[in-house]
């Protein structure tokens, strides 16, 4: 079967989830039997997102292949559990850089280089790339931004010239926008809609569905106003309402007929399953237990940046039938000890995330002691690894100046530190350990018991590592060095003997957590904090 193409554009503002509507049509088709890929085309000129600050463009999702791209990314993986690469993700910087290589190395023999055809062009390669490879019946394309913004036009129009290359019925465009209630009159608005649709039929585009986010229910009426305006079925304007949990948006589509509607469009017959689903989205709504995590960052206010985090305690919540209601803490406050037992009062467990930068380093680094010698459960990713690193190294080993170097470059004891390796490389980004690392799992030990085998693979973005100087006087005291990259001769997992649950990992664990499959320190710690609430 030819590879089908479904667009999802954005109107009236950003930030309305096209991110989740695509994954969520994802979830359906791929549950309908159908071989399912999601693109994101995002317009902005970074090359991609990685030195882009979080409070800018949220969490940084990086893929097995080392890719640092766009959190939508972790949506699509999580909805519909298909691996992502660079081809994935592309932006407006990508593509501008390929067409003026070319141009510089003679590709274009001469010719005048144009936004049409020339970027539009490879535009339309990068959504090719997917369906050429016979892999996929269905290939998402979401585009970033808004319709009427002056950077997506070129993805517009390269999306109108793939649309008459591909047939009527073998692509179609969802368009998403904002149905606003104003609470003076007490009704909802069509008219910003209506613009939207109007600017996106100026470029060459009509919608097949419109997709509604709105706080209220859609009167019939409305349906049919938007209908008759927008030149679309009224079958085809979609609630999109508010819901709960993110997950739940696939079942308010489905409610619709979505899956269907979609199908006949394009020509096929497939029907989805969504049992599964269903029990997911019952025991997230009807858990037996609720628990306490404590989220130590520096980013605390801007939950985006960790994004799959907060949903990985969802899945792992999920799985072990309880809420985890995740307590935001700034280990900036956290200037003592004592400072540490009043923010973790009533705490069952304490995550410590990745980061970088040396604000706010001093709090983790009490918070990872304050864990360990009041038998919290915890888990520390990445930079938290690193900190429970440092607190050993001072409280335990009684190394009192230990510290990495990248908080202090003058420590004459850098538990932390870069590879030799990489002390010679200038560039930031040559530095990062990004992707995909092997990590082999002593027998024996709670690492081993949470995977259950003895070699495992997950993903990596940090620039700094566990200095093996001081890991023999670390072992001497009693840390156990659970995982180990080989390859590399770096630590990934550290643990502790004599406590409920204590594990650090220097790798991202919640990269690859899905809806129906929740990573195993996430279950597990989970599970721990739980025991630890009955207590």
């Amino acid at each position: 079967m030819k590879t089908k193409f479904i667009f999802v554009l954005g109107g009236v503002m950003s930030g309305l989830g096209k991110g989740i509507s695509a994954s969520s049509i994802g979830y359906l088709m791929k549950s309908a039997g159908l071989r399912v890929n999601i693109l994101k085309l995002d317009p902005y000129l970074n090359v991609d997102p990685g030195t882009m600050n979080p409070y800018q463009h949220g969490e940084v999702f990086v893929l097995d292949d080392g890719s640092e791209t766009d959190l939508d990314l972790g949506h699509y993986e999580r909805f519909i559990d298909e691996n992502m690469s660079k081809m994935n993700n592309a932006t407006a910087g990508q593509i501008y850089s390929t067409v003026l290589d070319k141009e510089r190395s003679g590709s274009y023999l001469g010719e005048t280089v144009q936004v049409i055809p020339h970027i539009t062009d490879e535009i339309k390669n990068r959504m090719n790339v997917l369906a050429d490879t016979d892999k996929y019946d269905i290939v998402i394309c979401e585009v970033g931004g808004t319709v009427g913004d002056i950077e997506s036009l070129p993805f517009l129009e390269a999306i109108r010239q793939l649309s008459l290359e591909l047939g009527y019925h073998n692509s179609l465009i969802i368009h998403l926008t904002l149905l606003p209630f104003i609470d003076a009159s007490g009704e909802l608005k069509t008219k910003p809609t209506q613009h939207s649709v109007m600017k996106l039929r100026e470029i060459g585009l009509s919608p097949d569905f419109i997709f509604c986010r709105t706080d209220n229910e859609i009167s019939q009426e409305i349906k049919d106003k938007l209908a008759l305006f927008c030149n679309v079925k009224p079958e085809h304007v979609i609630e999109n309402k508010d819901v709960s949990s993110i997950y739940e948006v696939p079942l308010l589509l489905e409610n619709q007929n979505i899956t269907k509607m979609i199908c006949d469009r394009l020509n096929l017959k497939n029907k989805p399953s969504i049992k599964k689903l269903q029990n997911f989205i019952k025991t997230y709504k009807n858990p037996d237990s609720s628990i306490k995590i404590a989220m130590c960052g520096k980013y605390t206010e801007l939950h985006d940046a960790y994004k799959s985090i907060t949903e990985s305690f969802i899945h792992a919540g999920v799985e072990n039938n309880t809420k985890v209601q995740v307590i935001w803490v700034n280990t900036e406050k956290i200037k003592n000890d004592k400072d540490a037992f009043k923010a973790f009062e009533g705490i069952n467990g304490i995550l410590l995330p990745g980061g970088f930068g040396s604000r706010g380093s001093e709090g983790k680094i009490l918070t990872s002691k304050y864990a360990r010698e009041n038998n919290i459960p915890f888990l520390g990713i990445c930079l938290g690894l690193q900190c429970a690193i440092i607190d050993y190294a001072r409280n335990v080993c009684g190394i009192n100046d230990a510290n990495s170097s990248e908080f202090n470059s003058k420590s004459k004891n850098k538990v932390i530190d870069l590879m030799e390796s990489q002390k010679a490389i200038k560039l930031k980004g040559g530095t990062m350990r990004l992707g995909s690392y092997d990590c082999e799992i002593d027998t024996g030990t709670k690492a081993f018991s949470i995977y259950r085998k003895k070699k495992i693979s997950e993903r990596h973005r940090h620039r700094f590592e566990v200095n093996n100087k001081y890991v023999s006087k670390m072992k001497e005291n009693g840390l156990i060095f659970s995982g180990i990259n080989k390859k590399l001769g770096v630590v990934e997992i550290i643990e502790l003997k004599n406590h409920p649950w204590f594990v650090g990992c220097q790798f991202h664990p919640e990269l690859k957590s899905r809806v129906d499959k929740a990573h195993p320190l996430f279950r597990e710690f989970v599970k721990a904090s739980l025991k630890n609430s009955k207590i």
